[in-house]
């Protein structure tokens, strides 16, 4: 019971890292903000975000890595969505909280000011 605990919370841990590695970096962020829209060709998402492509392979590379995207042939092409409709939902959620949390420390921060 002791191990399969430890080893949950250790895969749970490498998890959040891989995430936290992929929102890291802004232009990764926007890439899966992107892909949060619609499923999306590197060389449209290159034009869209105002990166060269090369730039965006890379990126696209370590979201990858990270399992946060998959290829998705299409005939000759590829195109790049994210591995989990629940990740759009996650990114959302992320984001409303982290607002939130700001939003409440400015406030707080404003009351021991006498601001609010």
């Amino acid at each position: 019971m002791y191990c399969r605990a430890v080893l949950t919370v250790a895969s749970d841990i490498d998890v959040l890292a891989r995430f936290g590695r992929a929102l890291a970096d802004p232009i990764r962020c926007r890439i899966l903000l992107a892909l949060r829209e619609a499923p999306a060709y590197p060389a449209d998402l290159a034009d869209t975000l105002g990166i060269s492509r090369t730039r965006l392979s890379n990126h696209l590379a370590c979201l990858r890595d990270c399992g946060l995207v998959v290829t998705v042939p299409d005939g000759r092409r590829t195109r790049y969505e994210l591995a989990d409709e629940r990740l759009g939902h996650a990114l959302d959620d992320l984001r409303v909280a982290v607002v939130a949390v700001e939003t409440d420390r400015t406030c707080a921060d404003a009351d021991e000011k006498g601001c609010c």
